[in-house]
């Protein structure tokens, strides 16, 4: 047997493949939608996956403000947030934060879901997230893609 046909091969930055894609959000759960991107966005769904490489797709997710959430974490989940100040620790929960900015909600869980690294940073500038059917990437011919 030639162990020499065997080789690992370690993707960079100038051999990755990168897609756009589009994920439509509509009726899906926030996080078992969240981790299926994340994964995509990571690299993870693809054979040729490296940790410390971005080798994920662009994900353009749309209909952000039709995404559910199960039991009362809609009303009882609260992001926290600190503006650096004293006393200026800040709550919101996810039906205030849908009624202002429906994106924000699907951004926070993605993101916490990533790497909390540089690379983890790069990796969130792949996420495209759009309340309504519409969003401004049709230059990139993405494909649809049902999580």
């Amino acid at each position: 047997m030639n162990t020499l046909s065997f080789k690992t091969v370690s993707a960079n930055a100038k051999t990755v493949n990168k897609q756009w894609v589009v994920v439509d959000a509509q009726g899906e759960i926030l996080g078992r939608l969240s981790s299926k991107i994340a994964m995509i966005i990571r690299g993870k769904n693809k054979p040729e996956y490296t940790p410390h490489v971005d080798c994920g797709d662009n994900v353009i997710v749309i209909n952000a403000d039709k995404v559910r959430l199960t039991g009362n974490k809609f009303s009882e989940k609260e992001y926290v947030s600190y503006t650096g100040y004293p006393g200026g620790q800040r709550f919101i929960s996810p039906k205030e934060l849908m009624a202002k900015h429906p994106e924000r909600v699907i951004e926070k869980a993605v993101r916490g879901m990533l790497p909390k690294t540089k690379l983890g940073a790069k990796l969130y500038k792949n996420l495209f997230v759009y309340a309504g059917e519409n969003h401004p990437h049709e230059a990139q011919t993405p494909k649809t893609i049902k999580l």
